[in-house]
């Protein structure tokens, strides 16, 4: 069984004018894509073959391991989208953060210096530890959240070949134009649902779930 490049959850054009339909198709064929090829021709045949993809980032290393959590990171990435819309998260999720960062506008500010300041290329997350408490992250490379026991609740991927079409080099203005495409629907259905429910709705986003069925 072949892992497969997930459909986008939208349509190409759906994320501009903050994301072009140019980088989005240019970041989804080719570069996801690519992750997903080289994925399937290094597991062909060997002990991970036939692993789930979350399986694959918390046992493998090396090339199988950058090409999965790839996929996975992208994967994950692109269900963090939405249309623009003047959505917001919930009362619920906005005390979260009050209570975490000190409101939703110091979580953004945060989030924005440490993804700008996330030095080369990788990713920026909020991510939920195990006390249940929030917490923003960079992660280098195609490094993951889930090899060191962090619930990915959304991400910023903060490659070049994300923004550079439409903002060149100004990293700064990609992150703030971000939040204007977050689906907050999908953020919060990883973190406000009670456990056992909450698991299942979690799984279901993850891309591992997905990664081997055909589109």
């Amino acid at each position: 069984m072949e892992h497969q490049l997930p459909q986008l959850p939208y349509p190409q054009t759906a994320l501009e004018p903050y994301i072009s339909s140019e980088t989005v198709a240019y970041h989804h064929e080719k570069h996801h894509r690519g992750y997903v090829t080289k994925l399937n021709e290094l597991i062909k045949d060997t002990e991970f073959e036939e692993m789930e993809l979350s399986d694959l980032i918390l046992r493998s290393s090396g090339p199988v391991y950058d090409q999965a959590a790839q996929h996975w990171n992208h994967s994950f990435f692109w269900e963090c989208l939405r249309p623009a819309t003047a959505a917001a998260p919930s009362q619920t999720f906005i005390q979260r953060l009050r209570e975490n960062f000190g409101g939703l506008e110091e979580f953004k500010l945060r989030f924005k210096e440490t993804a700008v300041s996330n030095f080369g290329s990788g990713w920026t997350w909020l991510v939920q530890k195990e006390d249940g408490s929030l917490e923003i992250l960079n992660t280098s490379n195609a490094e993951n959240p889930l090899r060191v026991e962090l619930r990915p609740l959304l991400t910023l991927d903060v490659w070049e070949h994300a923004y550079y079409l439409d903002y060149r080099n100004s990293r700064a203005d990609f992150v703030g134009a971000f939040w204007e495409v977050v689906n907050w629907d999908f953020v919060e259905a990883n973190l406000e649902l009670k456990r056992p429910q909450r698991e299942r709705a979690f799984n279901r986003s993850l891309p591992s779930t997905d990664s081997r069925r055909p589109h």
